[in-house]
């Protein structure tokens, strides 16, 4: 009749305090990784890319969030005057530029 009953072991002694620490150690460790996986990668593209928007000058080449392909004609403080085809310029924010374009591309599209 051994079978029906199960055996009761006494349990071990109480967690002491290396073992909340221990508990902590998978947060911990999950915090950085979420930190270098995905925080500090967003946020060296946010700075590469206010650096870009920052150096923006007439001339340059560039396409708008938009997907619209341009040259810059006039460079203002938040605003710049991009021009998409000839005689046609439109005013775009300057952190609407998502990317600049290699000198040439403009006149080959």
């Amino acid at each position: 009749m051994d079978f029906l009953i199960s055996a009761a072991y006494a349990q071990t002694a109480a967690p002491g305090p290396q073992s909340t620490l221990m508990q902590l150690l998978p947060i911990v460790v999950l915090f950085v990784a979420f930190y270098f996986l995905l925080i500090r990668p967003q946020t060296k593209k946010a700075k590469e890319h206010r650096d870009m928007v920052a150096k923006l000058a007439v001339g340059d080449e560039v396409v708008t969030s938009g997907g619209i392909l341009g040259r810059v004609t006039e460079a203002g403080e938040t605003f710049v005057t991009v021009e998409i085809a000839r005689d046609v310029a439109i005013k775009v924010q300057r952190v609407q530029i998502s990317q600049l374009m290699p000198k040439g591309t403009f006149k080959n599209a």
